[in-house]
């Protein structure tokens, strides 16, 4: 199969979402994540949603693809060889009940890659009066698929800082994975692909088993950095990214561990990994940017 970059910079039709305090609160929930931003109702301000809940929240780009890209503007028929392999996604304010976003996607780029295509759709999500909520990057493997030119668009992606430093980790936990991590998370985050809850359909397409999502592992990591190094204070959360590279299985231990940081007056800059139960990396090149004033 072959594709071009000649759909690089196809619009999407645009999505509107609102917030409520349910889906918020079930997100949370589903990624064992109790902290008290995301369910201590009764404080004045309320809660606020979880930063990952974008990720739900621009879903529908791909579940209904059909439904908000044009056929013309976009290779549909090749979403099938689809998988998830990077995240970029940058917080631009904290996401609130009642917030009425319109998210509108674009194809950022289309670039040849050594499995076949990578493409990149980037996620504009705005509030009612027209002020950017978050900006998601969510890049993809089209494996098997030949880029037939040069690719278009990558300077439409942004570059992810690299850790500068050798030695052992700042500190490390263990995670276990419980059986049903997978179907927790599809159901609260109402994201789903049966690889991750049918182990017959998992095994009809060439995997062991169903594996966990990219981004409830992702999520995961983001709750201990955040209650590690940003006190607990999710509203610091600015940016993260990283490449999904490798799987990781339910019912399995999972090792975090936060490589390094840096430091200056207004933000911190954390790197890091997560290494499945196999020993290699289901996360790589772990990025998370705290800012110091948290707003």
């Amino acid at each position: 199969m072959k594709v071009t970059s000649s759909y690089t910079g196809s619009v999407s039709h645009p999505l509107e979402q609102e917030i409520t305090w349910r889906p918020a609160m079930n997100f949370a929930a589903g990624v064992d994540d109790n902290n008290p931003w995301y369910f201590h109702d009764e404080r004045e301000e309320g809660i606020i949603a979880p930063p990952m809940l974008s990720v739900a929240l621009t879903w529908p780009f791909g579940k209904d693809a059909d439904q908000y890209w044009d056929a013309d503007k976009f290779p549909l028929e090749l979403l099938v060889r689809q998988v998830h392999y990077m995240e970029t996604i940058e917080f631009h304010r904290v996401m609130r009940p009642g917030d009425k976003l319109i998210i509108v996607a674009d194809l950022a780029s289309v670039m040849p890659h050594r499995a076949g295509t990578f493409l990149t759709i980037r996620c504009r999500a705005i509030d009612a009066s027209g002020e950017p909520v978050f900006t998601e990057y969510a890049g993809s493997l089209l494996r098997g698929v030949k880029c037939t030119d040069k690719g278009a668009g990558a300077e439409n992606v942004p570059e992810v800082p690299k850790l500068d430093r050798d030695g052992p980790p700042l500190w490390e936990e263990e995670l276990h994975v419980h059986p049903l991590a997978a179907h927790v998370y599809d159901g609260c985050a109402d994201i789903f692909n049966p690889i991750h809850t049918s182990t017959k359909f998992a095994k009809s397409v060439g995997l062991p088993g169903t594996i966990v999502h990219g981004t409830c592992t992702l999520s995961w990591a983001l709750r201990d950095i955040v209650n590690r190094e940003a006190g607990g204070d999710p509203r610091r959360l600015k940016r993260v990214s990283c490449r999904f590279s490798g799987m990781v299985k339910p019912d399995t231990n999972i090792t975090l561990r936060l490589l390094g940081k840096t430091e200056n007056d207004t933000m911190d800059q954390a790197f890091f990994e997560i290494e499945n139960a196999d020993g290699k990396n289901a996360i790589s090149d772990g990025y998370v940017e705290l800012h110091k004033d948290g707003v």
